[in-house]
């Protein structure tokens, strides 16, 4: 690391050794914002354009009748076909074909295909909405009204399925604290930033020319002030695993292919570096500025920028 006055200044550190146990100390438990939770905007607009279909058929809940009435409710309403994947697959990309595996007992593997983009389906094609909706378990649900009604049924689906998006929401919510502390840093100081800069962004911004270490290398933030260019990277582990270590070798190596043109900060912080205390020294020591929350709270980034 490059040692500052300010470290000593702002963080009562003296020496390397104690700027890095003052960061693993202070390691913050939580970047969590209210936006961690549910984001319910973006479920109502999933449900929007599949709510009049899912009303019409909520008329099949508790029907005793139930194939029969299926099977004329989607010949009268074809345009319902399209719903029915989402009633019980959720696989990121809306498909409308499937290729199921529906048979391997006689160690001899069977696939049947299953189209729901289909406008005019025939009797054959009813048949087999009928055998995906019953063998998928979702007829059942049906029948013995463990549904009550399939507008609930899908928000909270939904609502679910953006739970899994908690992963991305907490990195923009890192973002997002960081982004605080550069924008009063550019007012006082007079300098612009970029947030989520590639190399082609960067150049056309600036006129500079940046290496990358990978073609998708997108820095979080990039700061111009009247002397330099700032690239920062951010991040925010909760917990432990395999991944903080490989991020930073990562910073490591981009460290060296900046080859001290352009001032690299990295801001991360989390307790998950508790357990992976010793790849993080590696790169505090290898690189010039490695930061955490505590630190930009104490008003570090305005001394290394």
């Amino acid at each position: 690391m490059k040692y500052i006055s300010a470290y000593k200044e702002l963080l009562g550190c003296a020496n390397e050794d104690e700027v890095f146990h003052y960061l693993i100390n202070n390691l913050k438990p939580s970047n969590n914002l209210w936006t961690y939770f549910v984001n319910w905007d973006k479920v109502f607009e999933n449900i929007k354009d599949i709510e009049i279909g899912l009303n019409t058929l909520n008329y099949l809940i508790g029907k005793d009748n139930f194939d029969d009435e299926f099977i004329n409710l989607i010949r009268q309403n074809p345009h319902l076909i399209k719903i029915l994947p989402a009633l019980v697959v959720r696989n990121g990309d809306n498909s409308k074909k499937f290729k199921i595996l529906v048979d391997f007992r006689n160690k001899m593997l069977t696939y049947e295909d299953f189209d729901f983009g289909i406008k005019n389906p025939t009797e054959e094609d009813l048949k087999k909405y009928l055998k995906f909706i019953t063998n998928t378990g979702f007829r059942e649900l049906i029948i013995k009204k463990r549904i009550k009604n399939l507008v609930d049924y899908m928000i909270g689906v939904e609502a679910g399925l953006d739970s899994n998006a908690r992963k991305n929401r907490g990195g923009h919510s890192m973002e997002d604290i960081v982004g605080v502390f550069i924008q009063d840093l550019c007012v006082k100081k007079g300098c612009s930033y970029l947030k989520e800069a590639d190399a082609k962004k960067i150049k056309e911004t600036y006129d500079i020319e940046v290496p990358v270490d990978k073609s998708s290398r997108r820095y979080d933030y990039v700061i111009k002030t009247e002397k330099e260019l700032v690239l920062i990277e951010v991040n925010f582990y909760g917990g432990g695993g395999s991944k903080l270590k490989s991020t930073a070798g990562e910073y490591r190596n981009l460290s060296d292919v900046l080859e001290g043109k352009f001032k690299f900060i990295w801001i991360t912080d989390g307790l998950g570096w508790k357990t992976t205390a010793r790849p993080l020294r590696e790169t505090f020591d290898h690189n010039d500025y490695l930061v955490s929350l505590s630190m930009l709270e104490k008003g570090i980034l305005e001394f290394i920028t």
